[in-house]
């Protein structure tokens, strides 16, 4: 008899997981199958980073939406610019243009709504070479609705979550490969 909550039953707080595949293409199925738990209203999808470390130890990091400077510079120059345009003219466009460049910015600086950037440098380090381990923080979630889904990559590693104990351990279960249970 498992302690895994019935079907239903939430963990409200947000949770981590990190699972490693040997390829990024499984590690992005995995993304698509969260996205889908997430439609379905059975998590709520906060952010996912893809982290990919290959065989010389080169690590590539993906966020998937966390607000990077560089795009919400160009994003707050472009709609402030606009706004300028409309209320200054030409001046009132250029003078939009490096106000919402800065300020688009500093907000990505400020304002993290993702994965926690220790916890990126962390699975940066933490990964195995030659593998792809996508990150997805998440909230509102359906324990056994992710622990079913989880059975679809059996053979995947976790290499870490936040989960309660007893849903971890549900958790590692469904990801054993047939025959090992």
């Amino acid at each position: 008899m498992s302690d895994f909550p019935p079907p239903g039953v939430s963990h409200g707080g947000p949770i981590l997981i990190g699972l490693s595949f040997r390829d990024a293409f499984r590690a992005q199925e995995f993304l698509t199958a969260m996205r889908r738990l997430s439609s379905i209203g059975s998590l709520r999808l906060r952010d996912a980073v893809l982290v990919s470390k290959d065989a010389s130890g080169e690590v590539r990091v993906r966020e998937t939406i966390d607000p990077q400077p560089g795009r919400s510079a160009l994003s707050g120059a472009v709609w402030t610019g606009l706004l300028g345009l409309l209320v200054g003219g030409p001046v009132g466009w250029i003078a939009g243009l490096g106000v919402g460049a800065g300020a688009g910015a500093i907000t990505a600086k400020v304002v993290d709504l993702g994965v926690p950037d220790e916890w990126v440098d962390w699975f940066r380090e933490a990964v195995a070479e030659g593998t792809s381990t996508m990150v997805i923080l998440a909230e509102d979630v359906d324990l056994a609705a992710l622990r079913d889904e989880a059975k679809r990559f059996a053979g995947a590693d976790l290499v870490h979550s936040t989960l309660p104990e007893a849903s971890l351990d549900e958790l590692r279960r469904a990801l054993e490969p047939e025959g090992d249970a």
